[in-house]
C-alpha cells in the first residue's frame, strides 16, 4: 500500500518533468545535471521546513494566530520566501556557472526540475500521512503549482544569464531579483487563498489556479519556441 501511495505521489511530478524536458528542443540537458537538481529540490524541503517552523514560532510572539497580518506574513514571507528562496539559492549554486547553461530555455528546465524535486518529496510526506485522496488533490493543485512557480523563476533566470553574458550586470541582477520575487509572490498568493477557510474564496482559488496554469503553459511554449543560444545578440528579450 505504501508503494502505491508513493507512486501516486511521484508520478505527477515525474510527468511534468518529462513534459518540460521534451519541450527543450534546441539542446537538451544531461541526465546527471537534471537528477542533481531533483536531489537539490528534495534537500530544499528540509531547509525550508526549518525556517518555516522557526518563523512560525517567532511570528506567534508578535501577531495573533490566524489573524490577517499573521496570514500575510506567514504565507508570503515565511512559507513562500523560504521555499522559493532555497530553491533559487540551490539552483544558482548548481547551474549558474555550468557549461551546459548555454540556452535561454535551460533556465526554465533547471528551475522546474528543482521545483518539482521539492514538490515530489513534499508530496510523498503528505500522501503517506493522509492517503490517496490527498494524492489526487495535490496532483491537480500543489504539484503543478510548484512547476508553475518554477516556470516563472526559470524564465527570468534564463534572461538574467543572457544579460550577464552580454556584459550587462545591472540588468542581470534585476532579472535575478525577478526570478525570486515573482514566484515568491505567486506562491504566497496560492497559499494565502488556499488557507483562508471562507466559502466565497473557493471560486477565487479555482480561478487563480486556472489562470496560473494557463499562463505558465503558454509561457513554456513561448520560451521553448523562441529558445536561443545565450551567446547570440541580446537585442529582443521580450517575455
Amino acid at each position: 500500500m505504501n508503494l502505491l501511495l508513493i507512486a501516486a505521489a511521484v508520478v505527477p511530478a515525474a510527468f511534468l518533468m518529462l513534459r518540460v524536458y521534451q519541450a527543450d528542443k534546441l539542446e537538451r540537458e544531461p541526465a546527471d545535471l537534471l537528477w542533481s537538481l531533483v536531489i537539490l529540490g528534495v534537500a530544499s524541503t528540509s531547509l525550508a521546513s526549518f525556517t518555516e517552523q522557526l518563523g512560525d514560532i517567532l511570528l506567534s510572539w508578535f501577531v495573533p494566530d490566524e489573524s490577517l497580518p499573521y496570514n500575510i506574513v506567514m504565507y508570503f514571507v515565511i512559507v513562500a520566501l523560504s521555499e522559493e528562496g532555497f530553491k533559487y539559492l540551490l539552483l544558482k549554486k548548481r547551474t549558474w556557472r555550468s557549461p551546459h547553461f548555454n540556452c535561454r530555455f535551460d533556465g526554465v528546465v533547471y528551475a522546474v526540475f528543482i521545483s518539482l524535486g521539492f514538490a515530489l518529496w513534499e508530496n510523498i510526506s503528505y500522501v503517506l500521512s493522509y492517503g490517496f485522496g490527498v494524492a489526487v488533490a495535490r496532483a491537480l493543485t500543489a504539484v503543478p503549482g510548484h512547476a508553475c512557480f518554477g516556470v516563472f523563476m526559470g524564465t527570468w533566470y534564463g534572461v538574467a544569464k543572457r544579460y550577464e553574458l552580454a556584459g550587462m550586470p545591472e540588468e542581470s541582477r534585476r532579472a535575478r531579483r525577478m526570478a525570486l520575487l515573482l514566484p515568491t509572490l505567486l506562491h504566497g498568493a496560492y497559499d494565502f487563498i488556499a488557507a483562508i477557510q471562507e466559502e466565497a474564496l473557493g471560486m477565487v482559488f479555482v480561478v487563480f489556479i486556472a489562470a496560473l496554469f494557463i499562463v505558465s503553459l503558454r509561457l513554456v511554449r513561448k520560451q521553448a519556441r523562441e529558445d536561443e543560444y545565450l551567446y547570440e545578440d541580446p537585442v529582443d528579450m521580450d517575455l
